[in-house]
């Protein structure tokens, strides 16, 4: 049995196996230190990899030594409080083992965390490991990549039924020329000679006899070169190239009302990134929708959807209606992958709220593959979330779930996209 052992280097002249086995030997610390890192970046940031910190404590390896052993005296200079044969108290949890107590030294040496850095698709990995998007197979079906047929020249072998005739013919008569331009000339140079020679008063008979001898081989060796050779065929080539159908687009909703202030659009925004980037793990081409609303919608850019201040009411079917125009103007149902999501914190005008079911219902969840909507509160439900109940209850690509604080964030996306979530909610 052969064995075949990868020694390749990575950028850092440490072997790529070695790298592997110690993603997978910590790879509960590395998991941390990448949910946390997720609340850095930018929505559509997904280029690069990330260098996280891993305390040292955590890969700390044991190590055995030999001890001098025996019993041994100690005397320590400067000791006031004890005397020999005293009993030493151990000191209470949290104390004398960096509890982060008492005042500041100028004395001892710290440990540093362990920074280690890891690719952009080992990154996606981990933060999105046991997840997968709702109606998998509908997607799966979606990310293929199609097969299309080009035109890609000519070439000398093919089917007959893609026999380009005048292209043949233009490479047979361009063959028969080069073959045969050189005794054609011969031959019209022997001709006229010829007829001079006879135009003589005593034309010299041998000589006529070899030019007409020449002449007539001529003729044979013009007349021997074939009207058209396999050489000269030339066939249509095709070729398939892919075309990735895998196309999304992804709604991003929230309320700027008053009652949002900026850390729970903070909030919204870790939500949104998390969504993006697991998204882009199923889709090739993600283009990304940014549907601000009070009273009124708008569509924006990404730095006046989580920056901007507003004041005043809310009104979310006007959003809705918005996204529902922009789908019916720019993205085709047969075209594009659609997903959506809501964030607020649940404050709505009690009349629009069942407007909001309306449009949701006969509108958007015909056409959507996921919309997810999060409420970040730390109140009691609105009547947008008593709504919101209903639709969840009727349509399967319909989810929502209530964030209370930054550490919800990503354990609530775990639970909108954790494996077999359909399936266990259909048993």
């Amino acid at each position: 049995m052969a064995h075949f052992i990868d020694r390749r280097l990575n950028g850092k002249n440490k072997s790529t196996l070695n790298r592997q086995r110690f993603i997978r030997r910590y790879k509960k610390q590395i998991k941390k230190a990448v949910s946390e890192a997720i609340n850095k970046r930018s929505v559509t940031d997904i280029s690069s990899g990330e260098s996280i910190s891993i305390p040292q404590r955590d890969i700390s390896e044991p190590t055995f030594h030999q001890g001098k052993g025996g019993d041994r005296e100690l005397i320590h200079p400067g000791n006031d409080q004890f005397s020999t044969g005293d009993r030493i108290q151990r000191p209470p949890s949290g104390q004398g083992g960096g509890s982060g107590d008492g005042e500041a030294s100028n004395q001892g040496e710290g440990q540093d965390d362990f920074v280690f850095s890891i690719s952009k698709d080992e990154y996606l990995d981990l933060l999105f490991e046991d997840l997968e998007l709702p109606n998998l197979q509908q997607s799966q079906l979606d990310k293929l990549m199609q097969m299309k047929t080009h035109r890609a020249g000519f070439c000398n072998d093919g089917m007959p039924s893609n026999l380009d005739i005048v292209r043949s013919l233009k490479g047979s008569m361009a063959r028969r020329i080069a073959m045969t331009s050189s005794k054609r000339r011969e031959l019209r140079e022997l001709e006229e000679e010829l007829a001079n020679m006879l135009a003589e008063p005593v034309p010299p008979q041998q000589k006529i006899n070899d030019i007409e001898l020449r002449i007539q081989v001529l003729k044979e060796q013009i007349a021997a070169v074939p009207f058209i050779d396999n050489y000269d065929l030339r066939f249509r080539n095709y070729e398939r190239r892919p075309h990735p159908t895998s196309k999304a687009v992804m709604f991003c909703l929230m309320d700027v009302s008053g009652s949002m202030d900026q850390a729970t659009k903070d909030m919204a925004k870790r939500f949104y990134i998390l969504l993006y980037q697991f998204l882009t793990r199923t889709y090739k081409d993600i283009e990304v929708v940014y549907i601000r609303h009070h009273t009124q919608a708008k569509e924006v850019d990404e730095q006046e959807f989580f920056y901007s201040q507003e004041t005043g009411g809310t009104i979310v079917s006007s959003a809705l209606k918005l996204m529902d125009e922009i789908i019916q103007e720019r993205y085709a149902q047969g075209d594009w992958n659609i997903y959506a999501a809501q964030a607020s914190d649940g404050d709505n005008w009690a009349d629009d709220s069942p407007q909001c079911t309306q449009i949701l219902s006969n509108k958007l969840l015909k056409i959507v593959r996921y919309y997810a909507y999060i409420e970040i509160t730390t109140r009691a439900h609105q009547s947008l979330w008593r709504e919101y109940q209903g639709v969840a209850n009727s349509f399967d690509n319909f989810a929502m779930q209530h964030i209370r604080g930054v550490e919800d964030i990503y354990p609530i996306f775990r639970e909108l996209f954790k494996k077999n979530k359909n399936k266990q909610s259909a048993a």
